[in-house]
């Protein structure tokens, strides 16, 4: 590292990185010379620092070096695609980037109509490229932190679900979709999950539904079968009279699909959605009930009958107790719910005996 006067009269601070390559500035005096040299220093030093020729690849540029980094499922890399080329600045340098540009974007996004929490998913893979940025020495800081994102209402106000006389009036006007919506709504399965149900899957003497797999894609050319999501591998105990609606499929091989369209494709994320939204104008529901609402319906009369949060977790596929409690707690009786019930019973049984000792034989 040093600190010279050249014969121009303009002062260059010089320094090695890490991996030995030299970096150098030129400026007029030798106080910002100095400056510049100290700054670069305690960068190295903190782990803060980063390549100053490497942060002229554009956005596009690095993130297409980011997804091939990634071990994500096909649909994942996907969402992560969409989100970090919806933003403005894919042509500059990444760099340049700055924190209100960040900002500015969401702001943008939630003023043209785009649901909060859609806004949070595409901002979280944006953090995450930046930072993946800081990582890899491309920039020094990440723009994208503390981007403040648009209020999202709460779940209890905004999750769906169906009545039992809802859920009858969708499956007696499904048509040839009936089974589909059942196993949705009966078992808890996910669009993809059903999509991907094979008649090897259903044990019809033990009443278990095994989720082996999935359907990911949004069109024939895309679609294509994979693992369930992590940890959703699972058993699912049904009821009697859901196998006895699968009963028909039985004498099929077992590695024969379930669902298939009139054409003979396996329902994707679109054809599948098609067909619901063909029922749900067909009956009157408004847009926002959609076919994971009737995962939202299997997991609330599951709650409502008494059951614990591992075994929803479990009916469910959710790899952590923690998912089922974040998405459904509300469904659960609090606390004070619980206290009164408990203490009204108590209260019976001890009234009960006052009244008999009271009463004269």
């Amino acid at each position: 590292m040093s600190v010279k006067q050249r014969p121009n009269g303009v002062w260059r601070a010089r320094y090695r990185d890490q991996n030995g390559k030299e970096h150098s500035k030129h400026e007029k005096t030798k106080k910002a010379a100095q400056k510049w040299l100290d700054e670069q220093t305690a960068a190295m030093v903190t782990g803060q620092w980063a390549d100053p020729t490497a942060g002229r690849v554009t956005w596009d540029e690095w993130v297409s070096r980011w997804l091939t980094m990634q071990v994500w499922v096909p649909g994942t890399t996907t969402a992560a695609k969409t989100a970090v080329e919806s933003v403005p600045w894919r042509m500059r340098a990444i760099r340049d980037v700055k924190h209100g540009d960040v900002q500015t974007w969401v702001t943008r996004e939630s003023e043209r109509g785009l649901a909060a929490s859609t806004i949070r998913t595409r901002l979280n893979y944006v953090q995450m490229a930046f930072r993946a940025a800081v990582d890899n020495q491309v920039i020094a800081r990440n723009p994208a932190v503390r981007v403040k994102t648009p209020r999202q209402r709460k779940r209890e106000a905004k999750m769906r679900t169906l009545t039992a006389d809802q859920v009858a009036i969708a499956l007696e006007s499904a048509g040839e979709f009936r089974l589909f919506v059942a196993v949705c709504v009966f078992a808890g399965l996910r669009l993809g999950e059903a999509a991907g149900l094979q008649v090897g899957d259903i044990d019809f003497e033990r009443g278990v539904i095994a989720v082996r797999r999935q359907v990911q894609g949004t069109s024939i050319p895309s679609t294509r079968v994979v693992p369930p999501k992590a940890g959703s591998e699972r058993e699912v105990f049904v009821p009697a009279e859901l196998i006895d609606m699968l009963r028909g499929v039985r004498e099929w091989t077992p590695d024969t699909f379930v669902f298939r369209s009139v054409m003979g494709h396996l329902y994707n994320r679109n054809s599948a959605g098609e067909e619901w939204r063909k029922i749900r104008a067909a009956v009157g529901f408004d847009d926002e009930v959609t076919l994971h609402t009737f995962r939202h319906t299997f997991a609330s009369n599951l709650i409502a009958s008494g059951c614990d949060v591992v075994t929803v977790q479990r009916a469910l596929g959710h790899s952590q107790p923690s998912i089922t409690l974040n998405v459904y707690s509300h469904l659960w009786p609090s606390a004070e719910d619980k206290t009164r019930t408990a203490t009204a019973t108590f209260m019976g049984e001890v009234l009960a005996t006052a009244d008999s000792e009271r009463t004269p034989s």
